[in-house]
């Protein structure tokens, strides 16, 4: 039987099974514990230094504990602290990417996903290369500056060339004021081979849905394809980071398996990259099970309300709290909402989830791999942060300043958020409002970000981001950062 061991790289050592099992008893048995539960919480709180703010986070026990507790009181004040948390090391700011779909051609035979092999009623395609500069014009003509691109597992249709030439071509496109700064690649677990090429090639974050860590449905959910293979998945992370890859991004497929397993397991993952690699996940996402083509989300039994939905981003938050948390346009615009207000940092905005959706003037069904909630423009999304006090930021400087892993994980926990990332989010801003916003959003966003100058701590920074607002609103030059 295996042992568990967060250093260990062996799948089901550092995911341990009987560890997990133990967790949801002990969280059982302690959801009511108020000294434990109150000493939990105390312990997530950041705490004010004179370098910036700390969070110690906590263990998978501890925010299991705190996912089980079903005390009101209790969980409004999680929620308070995960927003805490949030406005200390992320400030009021809320990234903004879009996905772009390359290729639903797949070999894979994934029970939850329209791209399995065995559906013969979705329309197969792949992007060219002057298709995939297609798509990205259109998605600069939005104003996009960040991108997540998606393709199935097909070693003949979409091998490892393929997603290098894309990636190639994306960062080729000058388009008016428009370019894709940051491309992040959500593919199938590969080679550290492959890792190389991906980081040679200039990729941001690696991004890998687990969709379940439970092995046992993990091996129901995907009976067929490479993608069967439950260790090489999980270890997926490990080998990107042997790879070259600074940053990564873990998710679970909520729905699919019971959340508090998954749960404590996302957690665990977490802890794993931390203790072997000295830094923790970049990004967290935490999607869905939604409808699709060929795809019934009522069949999976394991399925979760909203209030549950807002719960485990709290605790996610209070767990990891340096990690960037991504929530899609698969939710609605009240879900979304809600959950800015428990840690979320990242948002798509006027996502098309179908291969060659963004030039088509009608948003396409055929190919899309799972219905969109949230159908509101770029502008409308933009616009809809601003008057909820958030800063859409399409920020990217971090990444091109090499300020990724451990270098990023320093700056935040620094506290610079506010003489770095702060002006970068207003600049890029200013970008936005200036090349693509509405009237009534560049109106607004225009307000907002004389306020929002003045919270600049460093005088000298200050007059910097001041000046490279007037310079982006008065000329063409664009792209400053900090």
């Amino acid at each position: 039987m295996a042992v568990y061991n967060p250093k260990s790289l062996k799948a089901e050592e550092f995911i341990n099974h009987e560890e997990i099992l133990e967790t949801l008893d002990y969280a059982e048995k302690n959801k009511h514990n108020e000294k434990l539960i109150d000493e939990i919480l105390e312990k997530a709180r950041p705490v004010k230094t004179d370098t910036g703010y700390v969070c110690k986070g906590l263990t998978h026990r501890e925010a299991s504990v705190l996912l089980a507790c079903d005390i009101p009181e209790k969980i409004q004040r999680m929620y308070e602290i995960a927003e805490e948390i949030k406005l200390a090391f992320y400030g009021n700011r809320i990234v903004i990417f879009a996905p772009l779909y390359l290729s639903n051609y797949c070999v894979n035979g994934c029970l939850y996903c329209p791209y399995h092999m065995k559906n013969k009623t979705i329309p197969r395609k792949k992007l060219t290369q002057e298709e995939v500069k297609a798509e990205v014009i259109a998605l600069q003509d939005m104003g996009h500056k960040r991108l997540a691109i998606e393709a199935g597992e097909d070693p003949v249709n979409n091998p490892i060339e393929y997603i290098l030439d894309c990636i190639n071509t994306i960062y080729s496109v000058h388009h008016k004021n428009g370019d894709i700064r940051r491309v992040n690649v959500n593919i199938a677990a590969t080679t550290v081979e492959n890792y190389k090429k991906l980081k040679d090639a200039g990729i941001g974050t690696y991004i890998l849905f687990q969709e379940t860590y439970h092995k046992e449905s993990y091996e129901r959910l995907h009976p067929t394809g490479p993608k069967h293979d439950y260790a090489y998945h999980t270890e997926a992370m490990d080998r990107a980071m042997e790879g070259g890859i600074d940053d990564v991004g873990l998710g679970v497929l909520f729905g699919l398996e019971l959340y508090k397993y998954e749960f404590a397991a996302l957690t665990m993952h977490a802890e794993h990259l931390e203790a072997v690699h000295g830094v923790g996940p970049h990004t967290i996402s935490v999607p869905r099970v939604k409808k699709a083509d060929d795809i019934d989300p009522d069949e999976f039994d394991n399925g979760i309300d909203d209030e549950t939905f807002i719960k485990i981003a709290a605790c996610i938050r209070l767990a990891v709290p340096y990690t960037g948390m991504i929530i899609s346009t698969r939710e609605s615009e009240e879900v979304r909402a809600r959950m800015l207000k428990v840690g979320v940092s990242q948002v798509s905005g006027a996502s098309r989830t179908s291969v060659g959706g963004y030039t088509q003037e009608e948003r396409p069904h055929d190919t899309e791999q799972f219905d969109v909630s949230d159908q509101r423009s770029l502008d409308e999304v933009v616009r809809w942060l601003i008057e909820s006090d958030h800063i859409p930021s399409f920020c990217t400087a971090c990444y091109r300043e090499g300020r990724t892993g451990d270098r990023f994980m320093s700056l935040c926990k620094s506290g610079q958020i506010l003489n770095c990332c702060h002006p970068n989010a207003l600049m890029t801003l200013t970008e936005y409002l200036e090349d693509y916003a509405s009237d009534e959003t560049k109106k607004v966003g225009n307000a907002m970000i004389e306020k929002e100058l003045l919270r600049i701590p460093k005088e000298k920074v200050r007059e910097i981001a001041k000046q490279n607002i007037e310079d982006i609103r008065n000329s063409n030059r664009r792209d400053f950062r900090f």
